[in-house]
């Protein structure tokens, strides 16, 4: 099994294709004005937003974008007028993240990991 997609929902799609290309996301559909989805630059994953009327907090939802040059991509996307809520902080777990919001309130952490990400120095053995 193999995470492909996560899809969020927004008011204006057309505003959402904006702020996510600025991210740095590929745009591979776009059917205005219900649903872009766009390709992660690195790898092969891919993510979506579909319109919605009814928009609903999603406190316990957050979205990672893993960015090799974290401080950089941060800098980079300040420069182009992105707030950002907090970061870059190195964190306990030993990831590096940034943390913002999209024009919808989804909550998106930039984060570099590394070898971290699935080999962290307390990974259970033999997990796969």
């Amino acid at each position: 099994m193999n995470l492909n997609q996560v899809t969020v929902s927004s008011s204006d799609v057309a505003a959402s294709i904006l702020f996510y290309r600025r991210l740095g996301l590929i745009l591979i559909v776009e059917d205005l004005p219900k649903y872009a989805r766009f390709c992660c630059p690195d790898g092969g994953a891919t993510f979506s937003v579909h319109h919605s009327d009814r928009l609903t907090e999603t406190a316990n939802v957050v979205i990672y974008f893993e960015c090799h040059d974290l401080d950089a991509s941060v800098q980079g996307l300040k420069e182009m007028g992105v707030t950002f809520e907090s970061g870059p902080q190195d964190q306990p777990w030993l990831w590096r993240e940034a943390h913002l919001r999209d024009r919808d309130g989804n909550r998106i952490c930039l984060y570099y990991a590394g070898e971290n990400r699935i080999n962290p120095p307390w990974r259970i053995p033999a997990a796969y």
